[in-house]
């Protein structure tokens, strides 16, 4: 019997602690850093101001794109103003610190899903499918199989090289330090095309009519919108990935894909 009364206490001591720990616990854990931007009234949101045509600044000195339309809209969304919003224009380079350091609340800068990075931070569903493509100013080149011994310019040291041989193995690689001196590559004849991701190339045609883009897609990035890994960043979350199954569902994405020469 007293092991029978003792055994009963022990498990009711245990049940009592349990209930009191709970009961300590903050019951908006979940939604915590929501509602920290709900009631500041404002979205942090990092993007690119040079990156056309997903987040650039125009004439008139505003900044504009496909990425800016996406982060206005999730401040329509989620605090019923898309004005309500601080766009913060960031180098590739610490993209991803901002949000881990808690700079921005999320990020929406052409940043790409992979394995590597989504140990450290979480993605959204992919709003659009980036990847390798090609352009050229060259009338003679029609499509990547008049590309065979072509001299295309690639960045150095950039995953493109290694797309571009895989796919393209007869073609000679010009390693250059940036978009612009491909630029004056192709422009001295002294290349015949350039490789590179294929939302960046667009907007260089847009502003060099002159050139086409090749309808070859040479490899797929899933372009996503990056945010903090935490239970405290989940009602986040959710509402991001939500709003985003919505606009695809609407067809408001695809539009605004389409309306930006993408």
């Amino acid at each position: 019997m007293k092991h029978r009364l003792l055994n009963l206490f022990t498990v009711m001591s245990s049940i009592s602690l349990a209930i009191a720990a709970l009961v300590a616990m903050p019951q908006l854990a979940v939604a915590r850093e929501l509602s920290k931007i709900e009631a500041k009234g404002e979205l942090k949101v990092a993007v690119k101001d040079n990156l056309r045509p997903l987040g650039f600044t125009n004439k008139e000195g505003n900044l504009v794109g496909l990425e800016i339309d996406l982060a206005r809209k999730l401040a329509e969304e989620l605090l019923g103003d898309p004005q309500a919003i601080e766009l913060i224009a960031v180098d590739n380079q610490e993209r991803l610190q901002m949000v881990l350091e808690d700079r921005v609340d999320i990020v929406i800068a052409r940043v790409s899903v992979t394995a590597s990075r989504n140990r450290i931070v979480d993605f959204s569903p992919h709003y659009y499918l980036d990847g390798t493509a090609i352009i050229t100013n060259n009338p003679e080149i029609k499509d990547v199989r008049d590309l065979t011994r072509k001299k295309i310019a690639i960045l150095k040291n950039s995953q493109t090289i290694a797309v571009v041989r895989h796919k393209l193995p007869d073609t000679i690689l010009v390693g250059v330090d940036s978009y612009q001196a491909a630029l004056e590559l192709i422009a001295n004849k002294q290349a015949d095309a350039f490789a590179g991701d294929r939302s960046i190339l667009i907007g260089w045609m847009q502003e060099h009519p002159t050139y086409k883009l090749l309808s070859a897609r040479l490899s797929g990035a899933a372009l996503a919108v990056v945010m903090p890994k935490g239970l405290q960043y989940q009602e986040l979350r959710s509402q991001v990935d939500l709003a985003i199954y919505r606009w695809k569902k609407s067809g408001w994405l695809q539009e605004r894909i389409e309306y930006w020469g993408l």
